[in-house]
Order: C-alpha cells, then structure tokens, then sequence
C-alpha cells in the first residue's frame, strides 16, 4: 500500500514541527492526535533519516533539522517505507503467475505507469507545499462546520 499509517503520521508530525520549535513527543500527539508509542517510533526514524533532530532531557522534545521546503513528499515517505507501492505485486522478486515475462500482466503495466507518475507528483511536492494545503483545507472544514452563515454575513 502506498500510503501507511506510519507515512500519514509522519506527515502529521512534520506538520507538528512546521513552526521550527521544540516539541516534545507528548504535545505532538496531543496537536496531531496520534498515539504515542508509533509517534516514538516515527520521530527516531525521522531523526534517523535526518529530518528532525532531538534534544533530550525534561525540556526536551524534536524539532525539524531541515525546512519544510527542502523535504519532498516522496522523500519523507520512503524514509518511512522504503516499499512506495501501489500494489505488493509490484515489489521486485513478487512471484505473480499472471505477470511473466512471456506473458505481461497488462494491468501491473498500467499500475507501473501510474505508481510512476505518481512518484514524479510526490517528489516534486515539498512538505512546505503539502502542509500548507492541508492546514489551508483544515481551516475551511473547521470554519465551515463550527461558524454559521450568520457570522459570515455580520
């Protein structure tokens, strides 16, 4: 699958950061609404991976170790799973008996196409970019369900 729930929540906690502070692990998950064990998980492989860098102790927390502008999507979903597949069949080595060389699978050859293109939007898309949208359509959602049209009229 191409999106796990570890992809969804690293975008979550890369949002988290998006202000460039320190931030423990338990105020991401209270921002983000994420539970705390695979937050633990995602932040030390984004640190790994160089994207955040942490700062322990009681005051301590992650922030970003880039800007939001120099990380694709595509690069922080492959840090988080190396596998971005639209379909397990497409893993190298994946044994299909409907897809040989003999006799091509014409809709793996169309799911190639479209992971591939897919791939090119993701690593052209920075987070900046991505994260942006997403607050963007979050604001609307929460000002089209809380606030009604007599406050916009006023």
């Amino acid at each position: 699958m191409l999106f796990t729930k570890e992809c969804d929540y690293a975008i979550r906690i890369m949002r988290a950061l998006s202000s460039g502070e320190l931030i423990s692990v338990s105020r991401i998950c209270e921002m983000e609404h994420l539970p705390s064990a695979m937050t633990y998980k995602i932040t030390r492989k984004l640190e790994k991976s160089g994207f955040l860098k942490s700062c322990r102790g009681t005051n301590g927390g992650y922030a970003l170790n880039l800007k939001l502008a120099e990380i694709s999507l595509y690069d922080l979903c492959a840090a988080i799973d190396p596998d971005i597949l639209l379909l397990e069949c497409m893993k190298e080595g994946y044994p299909c008996s409907m897809n040989s060389p003999k006799n091509p699978c014409l809709v793996h050859h169309e799911f190639c196409r479209l992971q591939n293109m897919l791939v090119q939007e993701m690593k052209q898309k920075s987070l900046a970019e991505f994260i942006s949208v997403s607050v963007f359509c979050l604001n609307l959602y929460y000002f089209s369900t809380v606030l009604s049209k007599e406050d916009f009229t006023k």
